[in-house]
């Protein structure tokens, strides 16, 4: 296998499949080879820990594109083989194939992160990241009685919610004192850690595993470091991800805690960009890592104009959503550094939308099944107007009515 010279895209994810599609609809008429390890054409990941999990969807219904699709605007998509090492103008894979390129991008995402106690490598240990893990966990679940979710993130949170569903006895542990800590305000934390409560899900708050216990090899409990033992048939380790930096790193490129990359995607290397979890960009506060679809989607028509020559697109505002049970949580706006907080709607009828603000801007939103809320502080974002938040606070009239046009006195 070979490739002609032109444009590489290593990493076949959905910012892999973006940045493909955008390079085309940027005019670009070079080849284009997008190269994958997985045995799949570029799928959606975030359906994994929930509707997919739940048997709502398949395989195929992940797909982001149709092979025809891909074929119809010459982009050549290379499935089941991993770049294992790069060069100034080739890339060769695990099974000795040579790919060759004048321009590189690097779509490459992020492994999990992995728990290193004893026992975490025996059977009915699970992790959620591709469609492999999702398959084995798929066809685990309906079989388990007792689940343990370690970490108290997104992923964690989705996939307890599935497991519980399924019937399972469900407890989510968490090392740190509240659930989605690095992503949301204390009262959103709290929120979910009682409205998963009342789904019947133990949570355990500040709690640390010291091993995970088994018997012929399969888990049978995992131990915290207290010494609490909590009987288990299945654990699910969602702890977080890890960039993947190593072709990066033996390019050369700058890489910190992911490889840094400029507002045009850019990275230390002239003709090389590199977009979605494997990045780190600026941020209103210095590097910024974004784990998001929206951030891979934007990231990605960003590197693709850059290698075309074409001014960068329109900055997006940062949006994300999580689906846990009957609760669905939309995010919009970065909350970092937020210094006042104001709660609108009902947190005991699960229906309410909390707005960030710092030195008095309104910076992002979290919104729990409030979307009307959720979209009119996005529009606001987008287009550079506000909500006060002495009117959000005093008054109950609707957002869109409180929102006040950029340029324009409060």
């Amino acid at each position: 296998m070979s490739s002609p010279a032109g444009t590489l895209v290593v990493g076949a994810s959905q910012a892999g499949a973006q940045l493909a599609l955008s390079l085309r609809e940027a005019g670009d008429t070079a080849p284009i080879t997008l190269v994958g390890a997985e045995p799949h054409p570029p799928y959606q990941r975030p359906p994994l820990s929930k509707a997919y999990l739940l048997r709502r969807t398949d395989a195929g219904g992940l797909a982001l594109r149709s092979p025809a699709f891909y074929a119809e605007r010459g982009i050549e998509v290379v499935t089941g083989e991993r770049v294992v090492e790069l060069t100034g103008d080739h890339a060769s894979t695990g099974t000795g194939h040579t790919l060759t390129f004048d321009r590189l991008a690097l779509t490459v995402g992020a492994r999990v992160r992995r728990l290193a106690v004893p026992g975490s490598d025996l059977d009915g240990v699970h992790h959620l990241r591709d469609l492999a893990d999702a398959d084995r966990l798929r066809t685990a679940l309906p079989g388990a009685s007792r689940v343990v979710v370690v970490g108290g993130g997104f992923v964690g949170l989705e996939a307890s919610a599935v497991a519980g569903a399924l019937g399972a006895t469900v407890t989510v542990v968490e090392a740190a004192d509240r659930l989605i800590g690095r992503s949301v305000a204390p009262v959103v934390s709290e929120f979910f850690r009682r409205a998963h409560e009342r789904r019947g899900t133990s949570v355990r708050l500040g709690s640390a595993v010291a091993a995970i216990r088994g018997s012929a090899g399969t888990v049978r409990a995992v131990v915290l470091a207290d010494g609490t033992e909590l009987p288990a048939d299945l654990v699910l380790v969602g702890i977080g991800v890890l960039p993947r930096t190593e072709l990066a790193e033996q390019l050369g490129l700058v890489c910190e805690n992911g490889i840094v990359v400029d507002r045009d995607a850019r990275t230390s290397r002239a003709g090389v960009v590199a977009a979605g979890d494997c990045t780190v960009q600026p941020g209103p506060d210095g590097p910024l890592r974004l784990e998001s679809v929206q951030n891979a989607v934007a990231q990605a028509k960003v590197a693709a104009a850059t290698l075309a020559g074409r001014p960068r697109p329109a900055v997006e505002v940062p949006w994300f959503w999580s689906d846990q049970a009957d609760l669905k949580l939309q995010i919009a706006g970065l909350s970092a550094g937020h210094d006042e907080i104001v709660v609108r709607g009902d947190l005991d009828a699960e229906r309410f939308a909390v707005l960030y603000y710092r030195d008095g801007a309104l910076t992002a939103v979290d919104a729990v099944n409030c979307a009307a809320d959720y979209l009119v502080v996005r529009k606001a974002l987008a287009s550079g107007a506000t909500i006060p938040a002495d009117r959000a606070r005093r008054s109950a009239r609707p957002l869109k009515e409180l929102t006040v046009p950029a340029g324009r006195a409060s």
